[in-house]
């Protein structure tokens, strides 16, 4: 039987267990890891998780006005080896978690040019961007692996590519947001073009080696125009062929009612089935013995928590003791 604490390994990395501490953004006015982070993320890692994963880091320095982490130059070196350095000293692994966040804007845009898929207004933030051009996608993409490149020189375990939660690499996925001609756009082979160009990037600048992942929506929270779950499917898929590391299984978390656990089980289950990539179920993991159950019931391997490590830190800790692990 397969437990929650065993020892495992994704690509290069050990993992002390199989649960990831699933991002959640980090504010900070320059971009810089401040004290506060480097507190959280040492209660973190105190607290018993295996690896840790970031809160959402930028690419595009075009977003610098945006209040979250940053590595889109040299000049964010220090403060990311200070977290690497202190998470390795309390004993787990930690992924640099990269995004590009479009038109959903999470800040002040005055004076920026809001950059999309298509010319789209924004269902949440009322923002109408510019579509991109082709030369701009290649742009973000060169982005992602430059970032990646300077996370691997700054010590982190590896990354995670943001392609969840209406960011950019999200919006490429959705048809709402997505109703281009060209090669980025149409079924889902164009759609997905852009997250499967992102994360062959990122391999090539930063090495077969160096563990890559990637987050992904398996809804979308629309009414009208989300992606259809075959077409996750065939993102998945090619997610696979590439050599993806892991795939996070996530999506429109917020349409759970607050006693809802494991939200996204069943797509994720089907997922694992039908891809040999490593599967990270998160959204509403917190009972141990479902947890333990899906883990010996299916092909899921890894299980993501995030706010329940935010209430409680040490809940890892607590979850092994409790089961005498």
């Amino acid at each position: 039987m397969k437990t929650l604490f065993d020892e495992t390994r994704l690509g290069r990395m050990s993992l002390k267990n199989r649960f990831f501490r699933a991002a959640i953004g980090e504010k900070t006015t320059d971009g810089q890891v401040n004290e506060n982070i480097l507190r959280l993320y040492k209660e973190l890692a105190l607290g018993g998780a295996g690896t840790l994963i970031t809160g959402f880091t930028l690419v595009d320095e075009a977003e610098k006005n945006f209040p979250m982490l940053a590595f889109y130059d040299d000049s964010f070196h220090e403060s990311h080896k200070a977290l690497t350095d202190l998470v390795h000293a309390h004993g787990a692994n930690i992924i640099l978690q990269l995004v590009c966040v479009g038109s959903y804007v999470m800040g002040d845009a005055t004076g920026m040019t809001v950059l999309a898929p298509s010319a789209v207004e924004n269902l949440n933030t009322k923002v109408l961007p510019r579509e991109m051009t082709v030369a701009q996608i290649k742009a973000v993409q060169e982005k992602f692996a430059k970032a990646a490149l300077r996370a691997k020189s700054a010590g982190y375990d590896g990354v995670e590519i943001h392609a969840a939660h209406g960011f950019l690499l999200s919006q490429f996925m959705t048809p709402y947001y997505n109703r281009r001609t060209d090669l980025y756009g149409g079924g889902a082979e164009g759609r997905a073009r852009m997250a499967l160009e992102t994360c062959g990037a990122v391999r090539e600048a930063a090495g077969a080696d160096f563990p890559l992942l990637i987050k992904i929506n398996v809804s979308d929270g629309l009414e009208n125009g989300g992606a259809e779950f075959a077409d996750v499917l065939y993102l998945c898929a090619e997610l696979t062929k590439l050599g993806i590391d892991a795939i996070e299984i996530s999506g429109a978390f917020r349409a759970f009612p607050p006693e809802a656990t494991s939200f996204f089980r069943k797509e994720a289950e089907q997922i694992a089935a039908a891809h040999g990539a490593k599967i990270i179920l998160t959204g509403g993991n917190r009972d141990f013995a479902e947890m333990t159950g899906i883990l010996n019931d299916s092909k899921i391997e890894y299980f993501g928590l995030a706010r329940p490590l935010m209430q409680e830190p040490g809940l890892i800790n607590r979850f092994k003791e409790e089961n005498g692990l």
